[in-house]
């Protein structure tokens, strides 16, 4: 009798692992399909893209969709701005949302209560883009390169994030500290700091991948094109190209690029940093996540 309900229970975890393996492999294609399309239709001819066929290999390869990119050589520039806004401005607000919530996560902190309050009404309530607009304006950050940093320093929900982190820190560790005659600041940045890298590396990865996709604060804050970063400069490339008819660039009678290869190249070539970032950070990021999912 037990050797049969051992047998069935094998059984069935055999069919319970085919069929996850088999929605896993679904649903992996169905994600990983669409992006290798891309790629592949970036390096596709004009001509091949007009016909409008789904491919998952170049059709007419080619590098004309690339070069009618970085044709603009002011695109390096706005790939030097995106990289800055991108390092600068994860890097603070991952700095001063964890010295908010080193903080808030101590009961000793007067005020605590109100902070707090303050702090989680922000998650519901906001001034709305022309309060925001004339806020900006009135720090004289319009048309400067700190309007992607100053605005984005704080976020109470990656605060609240640290605080739960910060409070899984054993208070043994801040008392024997401060025996031996650690100020604050040094406990903050040798003991919590480095315990908390999963936390932090979590936000960072967020964080960056926002400031490097982020083009409506440029659209809404700056009109001088020296601090364009990389996705309002690609934006302005396809809005050109489609004003000037690139759709209708004719060499020899073949369509060398069009307006759909220019996107589908710039879509590539924005994604690749993000992508090459990622696997560095992957084994902090899922630790990150799971902060607070399992109570002991």
């Amino acid at each position: 009798m037990k050797k049969s309900q051992t047998g069935v229970k094998v059984k069935e975890g055999r069919v319970f692992n085919v069929i996850n393996m088999t929605l896993l492999i679904v649903f992996s294609l169905v994600i990983v399909i669409p992006i290798w399309n891309v790629v592949v239709s970036s390096f596709s001819s004009g001509q091949a893209l007009a016909e409008g066929k789904f491919s998952l290999w170049p059709s007419e390869f080619t590098l004309e969709n690339y070069q009618a990119v970085f044709r603009d050589q002011t695109i390096w520039r706005a790939f030097f701005v995106s990289i800055a806004k991108t390092v600068i401005g994860a890097g603070t607000h991952v700095l001063f949302c964890a010295m908010v919530a080193y903080g808030l996560s101590k009961r000793r902190l007067v005020g605590r209560k109100f902070y707090t309050t303050v702090g989680v009404i922000t998650l519901y309530f906001g001034g709305g883009m022309i309060p925001v607009y004339l806020l900006i304006r009135s720090l004289g950050l319009l048309n400067s390169f700190w309007v992607y940093i100053i605005p984005s320093l704080l976020s109470y929900y990656d605060v609240i994030i640290l605080m739960n982190f910060f409070r899984d820190v054993p208070a043994s560790l801040e008392e024997s500290a401060k025996i031996d005659g650690a100020s604050d600041w040094k406990i903050f940045t040798k003991i919590f700091l480095p315990l908390s890298k999963p936390a932090l590396a979590t936000i960072t990865l967020f964080n960056g991948v926002a400031q490097w996709n982020d083009f409506m604060t440029t659209k809404m804050y700056i009109t001088d094109k020296a601090l364009y970063p990389l996705q309002m400069k690609i934006y302005e490339i396809i809005v050109e190209s489609q004003m000037s008819g690139m759709e209708n660039i004719v060499t020899d009678a073949v369509v060398k690029t069009t307006t759909r290869g220019v996107q589908l190249s710039t879509i590539v070539i924005t994604t690749i940093p993000i992508l090459c970032i990622y696997p560095l950070l992957q084994k902090y990021f899922v630790s990150g996540m799971m902060v607070g999912a399992v109570k002991e």
